[in-house]
């Protein structure tokens, strides 16, 4: 007859202790052994025997004794993994502040910023360190933004107005994005272009060879997406004037027309206000100084940059010119209106809040 083993002692969590383990069990990013110990310890506090928690998990009841005496003993801590051991630690948290000091306030002398080479000889240690160091904290110093602050004393109006037209346009009337894409080249390659081949891209020269240039007067109706588009040799008030008389013949005459456009000198000559005095349904909106981002229609010329210009081949102009009218053809037949979301109090509490930080910075 075999003696009866030592009696367990019963498991029980409290209602706090519960909260964690159901939390541990329920967040996704929470680790499967630690899920699976959760489930261990709340399988025993029902009262459940260690086989038959181990049936239940399909896990072995030794697993299960393990972890039900690691939580009687020392509770929610003990179902985190012990400390392993290995090779001290050598870096220590002073090593690590040097070096982001010295990546934040400091360069090398022969260049302009930090490689993970000349940090580890500026402080004694490692390659895999220093990019470790980095990566903990987010630093990379050999990327780099560019940015440009509008300097303009009307900037919060401007944002106000044109954002306005955007969000809440005027009834009886069309709103127009309007600005010119001038200096469009048309290149032609030195060498005839690969075609894609199966694990082999496209391939071009990288030199070309100048043929002209043209300039695309655009605006772009918010609502809808179509564009109208003029093509002109040169970029003066003159043109601009033409645009502005074709966009005047082809919106509907019962409707007033507000255009958004930047300060361009071209838009502010005595024709050019001549002209609008004479034609008083047409309503300018100028986007701040050095704030082109608040057009929508460069989206617009982005589109158009990106799917015909960039890869383009073009012998002539004239070329060119037709395949810029063919793409505007294009677009027009089925138009994707670009949908602006920010209000105006949304971006200048953006801006607010990156000039805070560059005051904050130091510079």
């Amino acid at each position: 007859m075999s003696r009866p083993g030592p009696k367990i002692p019963p498991l029980s969590v409290t209602d706090a202790q519960r909260a964690v383990l159901e939390g541990w069990l329920r967040r996704r990013t929470t680790a499967q052994a630690l899920a699976q110990r959760s489930r261990i310890v709340l399988e025993c506090a029902e009262g459940h025997s260690i086989m038959e928690v181990s049936r239940r998990l399909r896990i072995a009841p030794d697993t299960v004794r393990t972890w039900r005496r690691r939580f009687l003993e020392r509770g929610l801590d003990g179902l985190c993994d012990d400390p392993r051991p290995g090779v001290p630690r050598k870096i220590t948290d002073a090593d690590v502040e040097r070096v982001i000091v010295k990546t934040l306030e400091e360069t090398p002398k022969n260049a302009t910023h930090w490689s993970t080479r000349s940090m580890a000889a500026a402080t004694g240690m490692s390659q895999s360190t220093i990019s470790r160091i980095w990566r903990a904290f987010a630093l990379a110093p050999h990327r780099s933004q560019t940015f440009k602050l509008s300097t303009d004393p009307l900037f919060i109006d401007k944002v106000r107005d044109v954002v306005g037209l955007y969000l809440d346009p005027p009834e009886k009337a069309l709103v127009l994005c309007v600005d010119e894409k001038s200096q469009i080249q048309a290149l032609d390659r030195s060498q005839p272009v690969l075609p894609m081949m199966p694990g082999v891209p496209e391939r071009r020269s990288h030199d070309y060879v100048r043929a002209g240039t043209t300039t695309l007067f655009a605006a772009l109706e918010v609502a809808t997406g179509k564009v109208i588009g003029s093509l002109h040799r040169r970029h003066r008030a003159a043109e601009f004037k033409k645009f502005l008389a074709k966009l005047d013949k082809e919106v509907p005459a019962g409707l007033r027309v507000h255009l958004i456009l930047d300060n361009y000198a071209t838009h502010k000559t005595p024709d050019i206000k001549k002209w609008l005095l004479a034609h008083p349904r047409f309503h300018l909106h100028f986007t701040p100084t050095s704030a082109s981002w608040l057009n929508l229609v460069e989206r617009w010329f982005a589109e158009l940059t990106q799917k015909k210009l960039k890869r383009g081949v073009h012998r002539s102009v004239q070329a060119l010119e037709r395949d810029i009218r063919a793409w505007l053809t294009d677009w027009n037949e089925h138009p994707r209106p670009f949908v602006w979301t920010k209000t105006a109090d949304e971006i200048l509490d953006k801006v607010a809040a990156y000039c805070r930080r560059i005051s904050d910075s130091g510079h």
